[in-house]
């Protein structure tokens, strides 16, 4: 096992040497690269280019790019979709040499990881897009909105003599349980000196 690469790489510990983004872990391709070519002084990378000469390959639709990494004279190949900062593909008359330039040192970084350095970074990868990313947000609670049964008032939260906040709906119910129906403080005051009658 000791003369196993892959071990070796893969022991790195690449702490510190990630960032978080929209919901993807991201390892410093600088970092990484480095890592490998103090053990392995020979290891190469390529850019695969199109017919044409480009750094990135389309199909008219989309775009993608294609790396590969040689390590101890093994090379791992990695495709990755040029995409936005939402992991989405970029339409391929949208793409510019930033978004290929970003996707070519991703992808780099990614078939390092095939060698071993930082490869549980990418653990997770392998199921469908979006299914990791963030959970359904919940659907806030509805606030109920309570009347005063006498002038129609709209019963607004405020804050008690100890400072605490009284809601619309905690509100409601002291003054359904004293008063057997729902008053605003307006006529709550009323009522307790003697202004309404037969509330």
């Amino acid at each position: 096992m000791a003369d196993n690469y892959f071990v070796q790489l893969n022991s790195v510990n690449v702490s510190g040497k990630t960032e978080k983004k929209n919901g993807l872990t991201y390892l410093s391709w600088a970092w990484a690269w480095g890592e490998v070519k103090k053990l392995y002084p020979e290891a190469t990378y390529t850019i695969y280019e199109n017919a044409d000469g480009w750094f990135y390959h389309t199909d008219g639709k989309t775009c993608w790019v294609k790396t590969g990494v040689t390590v101890n004279g093994i090379e791992h190949i990695e495709y990755l979709p040029v995409m936005d900062f939402k992991n989405r593909s970029i339409p391929a008359d949208l793409v510019t040499s930033f978004d290929v330039n970003k996707t070519i040192q991703r992808s780099l970084t990614k078939a390092v990881a095939r060698h071993g350095l930082g490869l549980y970074v990418y653990a997770g990868e392998d199921l469908p897009e979006g299914e990791t990313e963030e959970p359904p947000k919940k659907a806030a609670a509805k606030e109920l909105t309570f009347k005063c049964s006498r002038c129609g008032q709209t019963i607004e939260p405020y804050y008690n003599g100890d400072g605490v906040e009284i809601t619309p709906a905690k509100h409601a119910a002291g003054s359904k349980a004293k008063f057997g129906k729902v008053f605003c403080l307006d006529c709550i005051n009323e009522y307790i000196n003697g202004g309404i009658k037969n509330a």
